[in-house]
C-alpha cells in the first residue's frame, strides 16, 4: 500500500476499500504512517467527503482498533450524545431520569474544548468525583446504579482518540463523514443498543444551518443501522446559551434545580422531555414517556438517582441536597445591557470563549480549569431590555479578567426594535421508524 496514492485518489473524490482504509489508518496507529500524511488524508476527506460505505468503513476500524462493551441482552441500554453547545448540561440530567423509568444508560463522555463545555469537566466539580474506570468498574457501575458516565479509556476505539486530536489542529473538525465516525464509533463501542443525538443548530453550535445538520443526522443514522444500533436524532435550536447558567459546577447546581424540581426554564425543559422520551422509546420503555410522568419523576426518583451515581463513582453526594458545598468563584461581575430594544440574538459562540478567558473552559487540553468559574445569563430571545439593564452576571475569581469577560458577552447580546419572531428549542425531531 502507497499512502501518496491512497491520499491522491481521496483527494481526487475517489472510494477506498475497506483494506485501504484499514491500512491506512493502522499504519497510522503503529507509527508506520507519519503524522503529516494522516494530516493530508484528512483533509482530502474534509474536501472530497466519503460515501456512506466508506463512513462505514471507517467506523468499523475503529471500533476494531480496541476493545468493545458488551452488557447482556435483556437490559433496555440507550445513551445520549449532544454535538455541544454553550449551557448544554442535559446528560447530568438525562441519566438519572431514564434510569428512574428501567432504562440503563452507559455514557462515555468527554471534555470541554473551545466555546463548548464538557460533561466529564462539570461532574468532577463535584468534590471527590471520578470519570476515570476501567471497562469492568464501567460495567459494574451500569449495573449496581443504572448508570455510569465516564472518561474514555485508552482501550476503547484508540484509532478516534489519536485522529480525533489531530482534527483538532488541522481544521478538519467539521468534516461529516469524520464527525460521523467519531461519534458513533464510541456510541457502538460503548455498548449501548439505543442512541438518542441532542444536534445542534445556530450560532454556537458546529452545525450553523438546518440543511447541514439534516445531512449528518442521515449519516449517524444509517451508519449506527449498520452496525445494530438505533438512533434517533432530535434537531435543537442552539442560537442562544440553554438554561440560565454556563460553567462548570454552575451547571451542576442548576442540574439539581432542575432534577428536584425548583427550576422549569423553558428551553432546557422541553428539550431535556424531548431528549428524554426519545431516550424511553428506544429501550421500550415507551409506556412511561408521559407528561406527567416527566413531571411526576422531577419530584420524586430523579434527584435521588443522581445521588447514588455521584456517590458510586466516589462524588460527595451531599450536594444533591447541599449544593452550596460545590464551589463558586468569589467574584460577581454585572453584565449590563448596551442599547435598547428587543433580545434578537446571542452570538452563543463568543459567550463561551469569553468564558473560556476566566477558566471556565479550555483552550487546549492542559489547561487548568476554575471549576467555580462561570455565569448566570437569565435573559431569552425576545425579552425586553432598556439600556444598563442587567442581562446576567459573571462569576470569577480574578476581577479584571472577569470585567473583560462581561464586556465581551454583552457585546454577543444583539437587540432589535422589534420583537423577533419565538423559535422552538426543539425543532424537529428524526427517528429510524420516519
Amino acid at each position: 500500500m502507497n499512502p501518496v496514492e491512497l491520499i491522491i485518489r481521496k483527494r481526487g473524490g475517489k472510494s477506498l476499500s475497506h483494506d485501504e482504509l484499514e491500512g491506512f489508518v493502522t499504519g497510522y496507529i503503529e507509527s508506520e504512517i507519519p503524522e503529516y500524511q494522516m494530516s493530508a488524508m484528512l483533509m482530502a476527506i474534509f474536501f472530497a467527503g466519503m460515501t456512506p460505505d466508506e463512513v462505514q468503513t471507517l467506523t468499523g476500524v475503529y471500533i476494531d482498533s480496541g476493545e468493545r462493551i458488551a452488557f447482556p441482552a435483556h437490559w433496555p441500554t440507550v445513551d445520549k450524545h449532544s454535538t455541544g453547545g454553550v449551557g448544554d448540561k442535559l446528560s447530568l440530567m438525562l441519566a438519572p431520569l431514564a434510569v428512574a423509568c428501567g432504562c440503563r444508560v452507559p455514557m462515555i463522555s468527554g471534555r470541554g474544548l473551545g466555546h463548548t463545555g464538557g460533561t466529564l469537566d462539570k461532574l468532577e466539580s463535584i468534590p471527590g468525583f471520578r470519570t476515570g474506570f476501567s471497562v469492568a468498574d464501567f460495567k459494574r457501575l451500569v449495573d449496581e446504579v443504572g448508570c455510569a458516565i465516564v472518561a474514555q479509556s485508552e482501550r476503547l476505539v484508540p484509532a478516534d482518540k489519536r485522529i480525533y486530536a489531530l482534527r483538532d489542529v488541522t481544521g478538519t473538525v467539521e468534516s461529516l463523514p469524520l464527525i460521523t465516525a467519531s461519534i458513533m464509533s464510541k456510541k457502538i463501542a460503548e455498548g449501548a443498543r439505543g442512541l438518542v443525538i441532542d444536534l445542534k443548530v445556530g450560532s454556537g453550535a458546529f452545525m450553523k444551518d438546518i440543511d447541514t445538520a439534516r445531512k449528518l443526522a442521515a449519516l449517524l443514522m444509517r451508519t449506527g443501522e449498520a452496525f445494530g444500533q438505533r438512533v434517533h436524532v432530535v434537531f435543537s435550536d442552539m442560537n442562544a446559551p440553554l438554561g440560565e447558567w454556563v460553567g462548570n459546577a454552575l451547571e451542576v447546581r442548576e442540574t439539581i434545580a432542575f432534577l428536584r424540581g425548583e427550576s422549569r426554564i423553558a428551553d432546557q425543559f422541553n428539550l431535556t422531555r424531548e431528549l428524554w422520551r426519545q431516550m424511553l422509546l428506544l429501550a421500550g420503555q415507551q409506556a412511561q414517556a408521559t407528561d406527567d410522568r416527566f413531571e411526576q419523576l422531577l419530584r420524586s426518583e430523579a434527584a435521588e438517582v443522581f445521588g447514588r451515581m455521584i456517590a458510586a463513582q466516589g462524588g460527595d453526594p451531599r450536594v444533591v441536597d447541599d449544593p452550596s458545598l460545590l464551589p463558586v468563584a468569589p467574584h460577581e461581575i454585572p453584565i449590563l445591557a448596551a442599547n435598547g430594544g428587543y433580545l434578537a440574538g446571542v452570538n452563543s459562540q463568543a459567550v463561551g470563549y469569553a468564558l473560556v478567558g476566566i477558566g471556565a473552559g479550555r483552550r487546549k487540553l492542559g489547561d487548568t480549569l476554575d471549576y467555580g468559574a462561570g455565569a448566570w445569563l437569565p435573559r431569552k430571545l425576545g425579552d425586553e431590555l432598556r439600556p444598563s439593564d442587567l442581562i446576567g452576571k459573571v462569576y470569577c475569581s480574578e476581577r479584571a479578567a472577569g470585567e473583560e469577560a462581561a464586556g465581551r458577552i454583552a457585546a454577543a447580546y444583539r437587540v432589535s426594535p422589534e420583537r423577533p419572531e419565538a423559535v422552538p428549542v426543539v425543532l424537529e425531531t428524526c427517528t429510524s421508524e420516519s
